[in-house]
């Protein structure tokens, strides 16, 4: 028989690691969070304790909880208020360019068009 780790290697969306945990899921909120799932879930992984003396029963039903909590916590909110990804994380979400960096830019592309192309 397939260690439980093993068998998670073969998992590959956040749809398979949900039902092969049994956790039911609405589609929605799947579709537009499962990649936030799935790095919270390794988050809630990460930051647990005492998993690797666990006998396989256990471990799994611990796994069965943290991405059940993983999956809840997008249900409440949303991907921008979980701020799992840096691009949350960095000023709530907006990004800020200095005005001359977008000129310094346009004068670049503007530059390159007048150069003739080698070959």
């Amino acid at each position: 028989m397939n260690s439980l780790t093993d068998r998670l290697k073969a998992l590959s969306s956040a749809e398979d690691f949900l039902v092969f945990f049994g956790v039911a899921y609405d589609e929605p909120v799947v579709q537009v969070n499962r990649l936030h799932i799935l790095k919270r879930f390794y988050q809630y992984l990460h930051k647990s304790e005492g998993l690797a003396g666990l006998e396989e029963v256990e471990l799994f039903r611990r796994y069965r909880e943290m991405l059940a909590q993983a999956y809840q916590d997008f249900v409440n909110s949303s991907a921008q208020r979980e701020k799992v990804f840096k691009v949350f994380q960095d000023a709530d979400g907006t990004q800020h360019v200095q005005l001359a960096s977008l000129r310094d830019s346009l004068a670049d592309r503007r530059q390159e068009r007048r150069l003739p192309h080698a070959a």
